[in-house]
């Protein structure tokens, strides 16, 4: 018995009926990948990056929020906080400790009378 497709040769559609019916992997049949392309590359096995441990963002607290804490020596590290960043205006002296801070952060403080201590 001869292939279809030898059979089929010189005919417009190979027995498909409708000319654009046989385009797609859809006509093929079969149960899922069957008869298909597979793009094997993707198909299996791992891809991307995992990244293990976690990345943890420092809590961190502006200049100008400052004004709105009461009391003339703010400890930031017993309030939650890790860094103190230099955004926005300070308007009286105040003593600042905590983990860490801003240039800019630092020198709007000292200009301002007060102190940040880092540690």
């Amino acid at each position: 018995m001869r292939q279809k497709t030898k059979k089929m040769r010189g005919s417009k559609t190979c027995g498909h009926g409708f000319k654009k019916k046989a385009r797609g992997a859809g006509n093929k049949g079969g149960v899922g990948l069957a008869g298909k392309h597979k793009h094997l590359k993707w198909r299996w096995g791992r891809h991307g990056f995992t990244r293990h441990g976690v990345v943890r963002q420092a809590k961190t607290i502006n200049v100008e929020e400052l004004n709105y804490l009461d009391g003339d020596e703010i400890n930031l590290t017993e309030l939650g906080y890790d860094k103190l960043l230099g955004s926005g205006f300070i308007n009286r002296a105040i003593k600042v400790h905590v983990k860490e801070a801003s240039k800019r952060a630092i020198e709007k403080i000292k200009n301002a009378g007060g102190e940040v201590i880092t540690g």
